[in-house]
């Protein structure tokens, strides 16, 4: 299975940017959908954000990132990002993304492989 790993997580201020890559062990085919997920303390694991493969690429976004967030991929680099700004509080979590030859979707067993995670913290 493919080995997934995250970045550019940190520490920002309400109202700032950070752009989190996921950075991918092989060549990520068409036929991977590649999606961000986040887990607050105390609360379930999330979708946030999904981007097919193929030349199609469609994007989906969950409700609390809509609007604010944006997904993309460079299949040349075997790179996600997740382009988040606006950022508020609540988007406080550790952020993780998963691959899979799956359609877009928020649950998380379907997804075959994860990363470990990278922190976002919105605090002033």
């Amino acid at each position: 299975q493919v080995q997934l790993v995250e970045s550019g997580g940190g520490l920002v201020q309400p109202g700032g940017s950070l752009r989190l890559s996921c950075v991918a062990s092989e060549y990520i085919s068409e036929h991977y959908a590649i999606a961000w997920f986040r887990q607050a303390p105390g609360k379930e694991r999330e979708g946030v954000s999904c981007i097919r493969g193929g030349s199609d690429a469609n994007t989906y976004y969950t409700d609390s990132a809509k609007g604010r967030f944006t997904i993309s991929r460079d299949n040349a680099k075997n790179t996600v990002y997740l382009q988040m700004n606006g950022l508020k509080p609540e988007d406080t979590a550790v952020y993780y993304c998963a691959a899979g030859i799956v359609a877009c979707n928020w649950y998380g067993p379907l997804w075959g492989s994860w990363g470990p995670g990278t922190q976002v913290i919105v605090s002033s």
